[in-house]
Formats: C-alpha cells, sequence, structure tokens
C-alpha cells in the first residue's frame, strides 16, 4: 500500500516538473521574441532624430532659392527707400542749419541795431548834457554879470546916497547950534551901557520878540543891510522914559543900551541899519558888525 502512495506521489512530482519546464521555455521564447520588437521601438526614434536635421536642411535647401529671389527684391525695394529718408533728413538738417544761421544772422542784426541805438542816444544824451551845462554855465556868467551890474548900481546908489547924506550933515551940521549939539550929547549918556556884554540881552533870551511885524515888501523897501541911515536926523520922541526914532514910517525903540566902547556922538557919526536876525529885530553898526541892539517896532 506505502509503495503504490510512494510511487504516486513520484509520478505526481514528474508530472509537475513536466509541466513547469515547458512553461519557463514558452516564458523565455516570448520574451526573445519581444526583444527584437523594443530595440526596433527604440531605433525608430533615433532614426527619426537623425532624419529630422536632414530633412530640414534639405527643407531649407529647397526653400532658400525661393526666398533668396524674395529677400533680394525686398532688400532693393528698400534700398531706394532708405537713400530718400537720407536724403530727407539731409535736406531737413540743411533747412535747420540754414534756418539756424538766419536766426543767428537775424540775431546779430538786431544786436547791432540795438547797439547803434543805444550808441546814439548816449550821443544824444551827452550833446543835450553838453548844451545843458553850456546853457547853465552862460546862465550862471549872465547872472553873475547882472550881480555884478547890481552890485555896481546898488554900489553907486550908495556913494551918491553917502554923498546926499554927508552934504546933508554938513548942512545939518552947520544949522545945529553947540547947545543943540550938547544937548544930545546928554541925552545919549543916559542910554550908555556899563558893561553892555552882561547888559544886553538877545529876543531869544527874552522870550522871542512879540512886537509888531513890518510886512515884507515894506521891510524890503526901506530896511535891511542895504538901507543905512544917521539917527541924528531923524524925528525923536520919548514914551515911559524910552526914546523912539522914526524911519521908513514906523517908530523904533532901543531895548538895549548901546555898547560903552562906541564913540559918543555914534549916533552922529556912524551909518546903522535895521535888519531882522534870527529871532528878531535888531540895529546894526556898520563901524561895530558885531553887536546887535535890541529894538522893537510900533505903529503909533
Amino acid at each position: 500500500m506505502l509503495k503504490s502512495f510512494r510511487i504516486i506521489v513520484s509520478s505526481a512530482v514528474l508530472l509537475l516538473l513536466g509541466w513547469s519546464v515547458p512553461a519557463e521555455a514558452r516564458q523565455d521564447k516570448q520574451e526573445e521574441k519581444a526583444k527584437p520588437a523594443q530595440h526596433e521601438q527604440q531605433a525608430k526614434p533615433e532614426r527619426q532624430q537623425s532624419q529630422a536635421p536632414q530633412q530640414q536642411h534639405q527643407q531649407q535647401q529647397s526653400q532658400a532659392p525661393r526666398q533668396q529671389p524674395q529677400q533680394r527684391q525686398q532688400q532693393q525695394a528698400q534700398v531706394p527707400q532708405q537713400q530718400k529718408q537720407q536724403r530727407q533728413q539731409q535736406q531737413a538738417q540743411g533747412q535747420r542749419q540754414q534756418q539756424q544761421q538766419d536766426n543767428s544772422a537775424k540775431q546779430q542784426q538786431q544786436a547791432r541795431g540795438q547797439r547803434d541805438q543805444q550808441r546814439q542816444q548816449q550821443d544824444n544824451s551827452a550833446r543835450q548834457n553838453q548844451q545843458q551845462a553850456t546853457r547853465q554855465h552862460d546862465q550862471q556868467q549872465q547872472q553873475q554879470r547882472q550881480q555884478q551890474d547890481n552890485s555896481a548900481r546898488q554900489r553907486q546908489a550908495r556913494g551918491q546916497q553917502d554923498q546926499q547924506r554927508q552934504q546933508q550933515d554938513n548942512r545939518s551940521a552947520q544949522q545945529r547950534s553947540p547947545a543943540q549939539v550938547h544937548q544930545q550929547q546928554v541925552a545919549w549918556q543916559g542910554d550908555r551901557a556899563h558893561s553892555w556884554q552882561s547888559q544886553h540881552r538877545t529876543w531869544q533870551q527874552r522870550g522871542g520878540y512879540n512886537g509888531y511885524r513890518v510886512p515884507d515888501d515894506r521891510f524890503r523897501g526901506y530896511y535891511g543891510e542895504s538901507h543905512e541911515f544917521r539917527i541924528y536926523s531923524l524925528p525923536v520922541i520919548y514914551v515911559g522914559g524910552q526914546r523912539r526914532f522914526q524911519y521908513g514910517g514906523y517908530w523904533f525903540g532901543l531895548i538895549d543900551p548901546w555898547p560903552e566902547y562906541w564913540s559918543s556922538d555914534w549916533y552922529d557919526s556912524d551909518d546903522v541899519y535895521v535888519d531882522y536876525y534870527g529871532d528878531g529885530y535888531y540895529l546894526f553898526n556898520r563901524r561895530y558888525p558885531g553887536d546887535r541892539i535890541a529894538i522893537s517896532f510900533y505903529v503909533n
């Protein structure tokens, strides 16, 4: 029984082995058949890749003869346009240069015109200034001549007045008696200062002049440095113990005493005049021009 079982198992094993070997052989044959197919599939892309540049080169070579005439025609068509554009650019540049030259010439011409105009204005101004200076010089000379003539006439008139006054003084001196001369000397001695520098005061020191003011036209006609006179020949009155003299239609009196160093007969021998100085009216003595005696005007 056991022996038969062993025979059955051995047979089964042999059967299994017999089936397995052909299957492996069949599988190996199938793999060998599949390898050439795969090799051909791998070789096809390589051939295709190697054939692609050749095909492109052939296509380029076939297309090159057709593209070269077209490119040549395009290039030949572009040459006149480029030349035309170049000519236009050159013309435009030449026009700009010509316009710049014209503008520069115009500016230079305008600048020359402005310089000429300025030079002409300067020349005109110089001539006008010279003419004005000449006129002013002539006017000044004319004024100087007029002033000299006026001064000469004034000196002549003053000389005539002095001569007439001297004649009147001589006649008056001859007409006055010694008693009248003595009486005037005694009267004037009472108005003489002991120390005039300390006794006299200006109108400013007195608080300003508050008396009657002579109108300007009247004052210029009878008073001032050019109208001198002698006191002794004038009408004299006493008001409140103050001596007043009439001259030029007005009465005026001495507010200050006369300086002690004046001559005792100054009222008879010295030329005096009335003038307005700074702050009021004063009596001036030509022999003592630095002294001013304060006086006041009265209508009556």
